[in-house]
């Protein structure tokens, strides 16, 4: 099945939606965004992945005022897997509560449930380098 112009708002809208809800600390609501399994993988941040819904907020919570106060995702490229499901390359940045900023490279994999659109795996790359070096 063909990925439709509405298939492609919803999935980047997903996306964005990540940010809203852990910058206003609604951490509660990101079966919104992910599958109740999702594997959140923040290994090149140095940490394990993260395995369910519940362990990212979790996660989130723990950090308390060690996390961005803003994310911000761009330059989201969507592509159709052969198995239906969507791939999808994003940027984000992260602005911390000094002033200072980071970014990541998203990789996810998003899957269409009941519910909607859902992202059953991230994994996070940080820019560490220009020029990806």
């Amino acid at each position: 099945m063909a990925l439709t112009d509405q298939d492609r708002i919803a999935i980047t809208e997903l996306i964005a939606m990540h940010g809203h809800l852990c910058d206003s600390g609604r951490l509660d609501r990101l079966d919104e965004v992910f599958t109740v399994d999702v594997t959140y993988d923040i290994t090149d941040l140095g940490y394990p992945p993260l395995k369910g819904v519940a362990a990212c907020a979790e996660a989130g919570r723990a950090l308390g005022e060690s996390n961005s106060v803003g994310h911000h995702v761009t330059n989201v490229v969507l592509t159709e897997n052969t198995d239906g499901t969507v791939g999808a390359l994003s940027k984000g940045i992260g602005i911390n509560g000094d002033g200072t900023s980071g970014s990541v490279t998203y990789e996810d994999t998003a899957v269409r449930t009941d519910q909607g659109w859902r992202i059953s795996h991230r994994k996070i790359l940080a820019r560490r380098a220009p020029l990806g070096g």
